[in-house]
């Protein structure tokens, strides 16, 4: 019981130093794991060598895809791919379906780019139709930002999926798969069915954040290209695994194609043949390119931290032994542990507003219950995903960009934004269940 007592104790330390002091989330992480290893009885040189482990295999499981995934999503977004992507699904959709192109069209632009990039690039293309149209801007714009959730939390190469699937072992290629299958009535619920509700939603009275960028007329990549090179990680990852099914095994074809399918290889050969078309689009050199990238790395800097910190609290967790104690624990209670993993991180999500927080505290959590169970564990990772989606309120930072570029009340966020995340959560977790029983 001591022991369950100071695993809530580590949970809700977290929670008070990252929502209510403000605390870096690195720095919580940090300052819980040095204080639960002292708790769990971890001689003092113990605490310092389980964080040191957990952080270093955490950054060389994930560190080089998510570092090629952020470059790779700001090339996408400096060279005007996609804006061009945009820009063709509208005229593919018209204005009658325009919230079914802007869904797709996020969708598209969300699984390269994180969600921070992607609601940038997206919030001016909205802000063009509501003055084009006349349409409100929740009802045409929030089909778009639940694509970028769902993309966020259901697909690799994003940190918390990444992130998830190097924790239990997952083969990223099916975790995709069935990410995409997951992603489709996630994206319909929560997005155009879902918004036919919110079109009375009108913005405050005064000066609001819309606005209609400047036109850029440099030169921008073809259709074709901008298509190909967005969802190049995606292609290669699919047709790298349908080959390896049908070549001999053993065979140096094999061995070939699953060296490529690696998650480092693909992404590294996506952002070299994305360099390759994109990145002299406007003859600024190779020394711009780097520049771009560098940004790249710089935006993801605090991720890539956060990530490391959450290896540090799980390896405590491991090596106190408690993981163990969880796991004989929850075995005894008839309770799935897809629905538990999910509870547990839309618990965390609620608590912390972060969804790779929630995401990679429960993983430390689930994994030791994990032995023994014939759970898979890609629908594990997605479970998670989608729990980790849960109710974005207040304690979120991307409830409060929604809620002032749309320019609405606390009330009209919590109606649209935060059910919505609600909705894909929800909806995720049903679909989770559905493949467990199918799979």
């Amino acid at each position: 019981m001591i022991l369950f007592l100071g695993l809530l104790g580590m949970v809700m330390g977290l929670v008070i130093l990252t929502a209510v002091i403000k605390v870096n989330p690195f720095l919580s992480f940090l300052i819980i794991s040095i204080l639960g290893g002292l708790f769990l009885g971890i001689p003092l040189s113990g605490i310092i060598k389980s964080i040191e482990k957990g952080i270093g295999d955490m950054f060389g499981s994930v560190l080089i895809v998510i570092s090629l995934g952020a470059m790779l999503g700001k090339i996408v977004a400096e060279s005007g791919a996609a804006q061009v992507i945009a820009d063709s699904m509208i005229r593919v959709f018209g204005e009658k379906n325009i919230q079914w192109g802007l869904m797709l069209t996020g969708f598209i632009i969300g699984i390269p780019l994180f969600y921070n990039v992607g609601f940038v690039i997206c919030i001016p293309i909205i802000f063009t139709l509501v003055y084009k149209y006349k349409l409100p801007a929740v009802f045409i714009g929030l089909p778009m930002m639940a694509a970028l959730s769902v993309a966020h939390g259901f697909l690799p190469p994003h940190p918390s999926p990444v992130a998830l699937i190097a924790y239990f072992h997952a083969d990223m290629g099916k975790t995709l798969i069935l990410g995409l299958i997951l992603a489709i009535p996630a994206l319909i619920l929560a997005g155009p069915v879902f918004s036919l509700s919110l079109k009375g939603i009108k913005p405050l009275p005064g000066e609001s954040l819309f606005y209609v960028s400047e036109p850029n007329n440099s030169p921008k990549p073809g259709v074709f290209v901008s298509f190909f090179i967005a969802l190049l990680p995606v292609f290669l990852l699919l047709i790298s695994r349908v080959l390896v099914m049908i070549s001999p095994s053993g065979s140096f074809i094999r061995m070939a194609l699953n060296f490529i399918s690696e998650p480092d290889i693909l992404m590294l050969i996506s952002l070299i043949l994305a360099s390759l078309f994109l990145g002299d689009i406007q003859n600024k050199g190779i020394s711009h390119l780097m520049k771009v990238y560098e940004t790249a790395i710089r935006d993801i800097a605090m991720i890539l931290l956060i990530i490391g910190g959450a290896g540090a609290l799980k390896q405590v967790l491991v090596d106190s032994g408690v993981g163990n104690q969880i796991a004989g624990y929850f075995s005894s209670i008839p309770l799935n542990p897809l629905i538990l993993g999910w509870l547990i991180a839309a618990t965390i999500r609620i608590c912390l507003g972060s969804a790779t927080l929630a995401g990679l505290t429960t993983a430390g959590i689930i994994l030791p219950m994990m032995h023994g169970q014939v759970i898979n564990p890609n629908l594990m990772v997605l479970a998670i995903g989608s729990g980790s989606l849960m109710f974005s309120h207040v304690n979120d930072p991307g409830f409060w960009m929604f809620k002032e570029y749309f320019h609405i009340s606390l009330k009209d966020t919590f109606r649209s934004w935060s059910l919505m995340e609600t909705i894909v959560s929800l909806t995720g977790i049903t679909g989770v269940l559905v493949l467990h029983t199918l799979l």
